[in-house]
């Protein structure tokens, strides 16, 4: 999968508020897609003691839901937690799990926000535009706006509202289950992210394509910690260790 368009990614907090800001003006929150075709997911998670960030990609074949093609990859935390700021954090990571991939999704869901952000640029929003592709945030918690409780029943939704416009939707995929806050990234609206999350959940909180992401990266995490594995390159902008798998009939 190639990568559109890039920027720096060793820069201050208010130098990466900055780039999300002109990344903003190729943002495009809006758009459609009905399948079927190629569903990914992305997840990464961190290691306390390494200091080592890993991220995974699964590519689902919808509505099938059968898995396409995984790639995953590894490298040093470079960038500090700031709310507001994760894609500096998470995003060469991801990347280097997304350039591997032999397929080109159709569509990505991330575990992070899409516009629902105080720039529009959560981790969904800002990937979406360097990879130029469809894009959705399904996240677990809020970073940003005012929502009333969704109806019980699965599909039930609320809007999530921030100075007076509606920014995703608090998404009940579960019964008895807390909700998801969704919000469009990259070429596709609201609606039409709120029904593929819908229409790619198996019965668990996430939809199947993040939860199969978000096992994969935990795998590749706990794995490597048995082992001992730590050869994170010290440069976070060189190569990193990759792991992959891949499907010819992608």
């Amino acid at each position: 999968m190639q990568l559109i368009r890039s920027h720096p990614w060793r820069v201050t907090p208010r130098q990466a508020s900055e780039i999300q800001l002109e990344l903003k003006k190729h943002l495009i929150p809006q758009g459609q897609w009905d399948g079927p075709g190629l569903i990914a997911a992305a997840d990464a998670s961190y290691s306390r003691r390494s200091g080592t960030a890993y991220a995974a990609v699964v590519v689902l074949r919808w509505p099938g839901l059968e898995t396409v093609e995984t790639s995953s990859a590894l490298g040093e935390v470079a960038f500090p937690y700031v709310p507001g700021l994760l894609t500096f954090r998470e995003g060469p990571v991801l990347i280097d799990a997304f350039v591997r991939l032999r397929c080109r999704p159709d569509v990505i869901i991330f575990d992070g926000q899409g516009i629902a952000h105080p720039r529009c640029m959560g981790l969904a929003a800002h990937m979406g535009v360097l990879l130029d592709t469809p894009t959705i945030g399904c996240a677990k918690s809020r970073l940003v706006g005012e929502h009333k409780p969704p109806g019980p029943v699965p599909g039930d939704w609320a809007a999530l509202m921030l100075k007076g416009r509606v920014v995703g939707a608090v998404l009940r995929t579960r019964r008895r289950v807390k909700p998801v806050f969704v919000s469009p990234g990259h070429r596709l609206g609201l609606e039409t992210s709120i029904r593929i999350v819908m229409n790619t959940c198996t019965g668990y909180r996430l939809p199947e394509p993040l939860r199969r992401a978000h096992l994969l990266v935990n795998t590749l995490r706990a794995g490597n910690a048995r082992t001992g594995l730590n050869s994170a390159p010290k440069n976070a902008d060189s190569g990193r260790q990759s792991h992959l798998k891949t499907n010819k009939n992608c």
